[in-house]
């Protein structure tokens, strides 16, 4: 782990500014097998922010190598992520005018959850994935996938095989990556020329709303506004051309860049209708995040104060999805098993480990449908509406949902 974090991975600009301390946390993605819960380490987890550039992050850095190497997320258990996927997929496919004869690269390509969309609509396809566990289930489904971190080495070793990308997706990724210059400028290096990129990353302006600090873990090294993403693109020769506001993940930003001066595309309103709204929030200023660590305290306080009671009450609570997301509010609350029985996840990789910090032990779904709590806290809150859909039979013993950010409602 690098200490002392003091010069911002995009800019290069002094760190001047804490935007939220969280203290000492354990890695959201390591889960514990029983019997070891004294072997678990812990890192300083903060948010900082770059003035110059506009860019939050996190101040230490954890070897990316310690996170991503053999990873417990697979995308394609969230229907609905497979869902928006799908729908990217066609809408790509019709815009940038994709056929058999090009190619789509997907950086962190995860378990073939969007390349096989493509290559279903017989579109060449290659995934860059560096958890080998992971990419085994995207071979399995005859998706081509690169074990490897991306950067440039990497671009280049493609580009001497002859690769060059007519689209290069990066979902959820970019927030990952702790060199960021290395990455953006590996992703301009295999580009084709009228190539397209599409990243899509949380909106900072949404995570400062809706007080949506549980996001905030070592393994998101970066928080995005358009206004700091598309300096970053712009320093390699990159242009962002348009942006979409959509509501995964809380909010998130899918930005669209380019070579600059290819002419290709025109320049749309929602890029200026963005950076408006981010300036007018002062997401690079200090006075930005003004009341946001108050309000992150009072959400802490009200789920800890809300188990206590329903512990004195009699109430059993248990909570639905083993999400990193869950397992930053859990530590930053103080949770234990005393209080919250257990969590049920669909992911047979985290069923039968114990959530990091809280050592809440992780069961499968089908043991809270035999269980029947009073209450299921609902941690990965930005897939409620998916997860209450399914999980509706709980309905059948009274059993009703809670999520508890950015402040506790039950229904």
């Amino acid at each position: 782990m690098t200490r002392g974090h003091t010069r911002c991975r995009s800019c290069g600009g002094h760190i001047d500014a804490t935007v939220l301390d969280l203290g000492q946390q354990p890695l959201s993605n390591s889960y514990v097998d029983p019997g070891h819960e004294a072997d678990e380490r812990r890192y300083p987890l903060c948010a900082v922010l770059c003035t110059g550039c506009g860019l939050v992050q996190v101040a230490d850095v954890v070897a990316p190598e310690d996170i991503f190497s053999d990873y417990a997320y697979f995308s394609s258990f969230s229907d609905s992520w497979v869902e928006h996927a799908a729908r990217f997929a066609e809408a790509a496919e019709a815009r940038f005018g994709l056929g058999p004869d090009s190619l789509v690269v997907e950086i962190a390509s995860n378990d073939g959850y969007l390349l096989q969309h493509f290559a279903g609509a017989g579109i060449g396809v290659l995934g860059v994935e560096p958890a080998a566990n992971v990419a085994e289930v995207a071979r399995a489904k005859g998706i081509e996938t690169e074990v490897a971190f991306f950067g440039v080495e990497l671009a280049r070793r493609l580009l001497d095989r002859g690769v060059r990308a007519d689209l290069i997706v990066g979902n959820n990724v970019l927030a990952h990556v702790p060199d960021l210059n290395d990455f953006i400028g590996g992703i301009a290096d295999l580009l084709a020329d009228d190539g397209v990129v599409s990243i899509e990353v949380p909106h900072l302006l949404r995570l400062v709303e809706g007080t949506q600090f549980d996001t905030i873990y070592h393994e998101h090294f970066s928080y995005f506004s358009l206004t700091a993403a598309r300096a970053a693109f712009g320093r390699h020769g990159l242009d962002v051309f348009d942006v979409e506001e959509l509501p995964t993940h809380g909010g998130s930003l899918r930005i669209f860049a380019c070579r600059a001066g290819s002419g290709t595309w025109a320049t749309t309103d929602a890029v200026e209708r963005v950076l408006v709204a981010e300036r007018e929030a002062r997401l690079t200023e200090p006075e930005g995040f003004t009341g946001f660590g108050q309000r992150v305290q009072a959400c802490c306080e009200g789920l800890a104060r809300f188990l206590e009671e329903q512990k004195a009450a009699g109430a059993r609570v248990a909570a639905y999805g083993a999400a990193a997301k869950g397992n930053t509010l859990l530590n930053a609350v103080g949770v234990t098993a005393d209080l919250l029985e257990y969590v049920v996840d669909r992911n047979p990789r985290k069923q039968g480990r114990l959530l990091p910090g809280s050592h809440v032990p992780i069961r499968d779904v089908e043991h809270l449908l035999g269980d029947r709590p009073d209450l299921v806290l609902i941690l990965p809150w930005n897939l409620r509406i998916e997860i209450a859909e399914q999980m509706a039979g709980i309905r059948d013993w009274g059993g009703r949902f809670v999520v508890a950010v950015p402040e506790i409602e039950v229904f």
